[in-house]
């Protein structure tokens, strides 16, 4: 695997909470009035960290076990809209969202630390990506990780844009 992909996914955790702590507590819950332009899905800044804890158990976490243990699965999308409601989101402690994205976050990076060359060109198809290789799907999700890094930093736009 690509050195840079895995220290950016090691780093991930981190640079997630250093970007939730500079939305300012009153802004936590906060959305704009268009979502317009977001880099990520339209969640505000504690759904944000709520839907990356999920999608890395209940997307990534799936799909890499998926592509490991069968041969070329399907690989399904999830709701992110809908869990994000089922789960109330709105209403997370943020402490234990990092607790437990920290602690998945550390599963994903041994497993995919332990992988063999064989077993990164396994292959799978992604709903609404295609066909890929286990080492593509580690890929998406680091672009995933990133697409809400720029999504805090969007939110913060937001904010300050709602100021003047």
């Amino acid at each position: 695997m690509n050195p840079i992909t895995l220290s950016t996914l090691k780093a991930f955790p981190q640079q997630l909470e250093a970007h939730y702590a500079a939305i300012p507590s009153e802004f936590k819950h906060w959305a704009p009035p268009s979502w317009d332009g977001v880099p990520s899905e339209p969640f505000t800044a504690i759904e944000q960290i709520c839907h990356v804890r999920d999608i890395e158990v209940e997307g990534y976490h799936v799909r890499l076990h998926r592509t490991l243990d069968e041969s070329n699965p399907t690989l399904a999308s999830i709701d992110s809209e809908a869990l994000a409601k089922a789960r109330s989101y709105a209403t997370a402690n943020a402490s234990a969202v990092f607790e437990s994205f920290r602690e998945a976050r550390a599963r994903t990076v041994a497993l995919v630390t332990s992988l063999t060359a064989d077993q990164f060109n396994r292959t799978a198809v992604f709903e609404g990506y295609g066909p890929l290789t286990l080492r593509s799907l580690v890929h998406y999700l680091c672009s995933h990780d990133q697409q809400h890094l720029a999504g805090l930093q969007w939110l913060l736009g937001k904010m300050e844009a709602s100021r003047v």
